[in-house]
């Protein structure tokens, strides 16, 4: 089952999973283009009946649905809507004994990109544990969803990876952002920079729905270069001079550190926006 189908995400991942072999039960408060799913259902992630309903018969579980920024809501709104729903559908799971588990976290779930104050990473490059600082109700819902996983696992013993994801769209709409963070590079220079191809999107999806890792996990996600067709080092020494890095960065490398991505799901990314070569445009 996947919640937020109807998403930008979620309608890819839709189209990923079927073509890995997989039927796919989506669910959405509404569907604003048409879904490829097996079974396209119209539900809120919130209600126990709908997710209930909607896990009939489900072997794993992908919850994308969310509000996707703070901007979109008013704080109440935001945090009560992404935890609920998080919460539920984790609980109507564990209590059908599906083992299975994909949640969406963000890369804002440390609070300092979004922050409203004038704070830097304690650190680059990013990883999992990195120190919080949480002004802002999205990365708030973002950091308890990832509790609501450990505690899912404790609970019902299902199996949760939460996946931080960053700046996630197709390559086209990449572009789109890479020209903006290029006008302004400040803009992005809390979070490293960092993105991730849609395709790679779906691909660590799926990793991660395949994963035979027990327990719950949070994994950090990116791109193995940055958004920005500039040397990382030089970015840094003008965006972000007082963080430390841990270690040297040649070229465009990212700020993101992905080990876990690579050990606990087999996942490395195959897309970079810089690349110009035809494979760059195949899935």
């Amino acid at each position: 089952m996947v919640t937020g189908a109807d998403g930008s995400i979620g309608r890819a991942a839709v189209i990923g999973l079927q073509q890995a072999g997989y039927d796919v039960t989506g669910l959405s408060l509404r569907y604003d283009h048409t879904s490829t799913a097996d079974r396209p259902l119209v539900g809120d992630a919130r209600s126990a009946t709908d997710v209930a309903a909607a896990l009939d018969g489900v072997d794993a579980v992908l919850h994308l649905a969310a509000i996707p920024h703070p901007s979109l809501g008013t704080p109440e709104e935001v945090f009560e809507n992404n935890v609920a729903a998080t919460f539920n559908v984790l609980a109507q799971a564990g209590q059908q004994t599906i083992r299975r588990a994909v949640i969406a976290s963000s890369i804002n779930a440390f609070g300092v990109p979004m922050n409203v104050n004038d704070v830097t990473p304690a650190y680059y490059p990013l990883d999992e544990e990195v120190e919080a600082d949480i002004a802002d109700a999205y990365s708030l819902s973002k950091s308890v969803d990832e509790q609501s996983a450990r505690m899912a696992w404790r609970r019902w013993g299902t199996n949760v990876i939460a996946l931080r994801f960053p700046l996630v769209k197709s390559r086209e709409e990449l572009f789109k952002f890479a020209a903006a963070a290029d006008r302004d590079p400040s803009i992005m220079a809390r979070e490293g920079w960092a993105y991730l191809d849609l395709r790679d999107g779906v691909r660590a999806i799926i990793a991660a729905l395949e994963s035979p890792v027990a327990g719950a996990h949070v994994v950090g996600l990116a791109a193995d270069d940055i958004l920005i067709d500039r040397p990382t080092d030089e970015l840094l020494r003008e965006y972000a001079p007082t963080v430390p890095l841990r270690r040297p960065v040649q070229g465009r490398d990212s700020l993101v550190d992905t080990s876990r991505a690579r050990e606990l799901l087999g996942f490395v990314p195959r897309h970079s926006i810089h690349d110009q070569t035809v494979s760059a445009m195949t899935t």
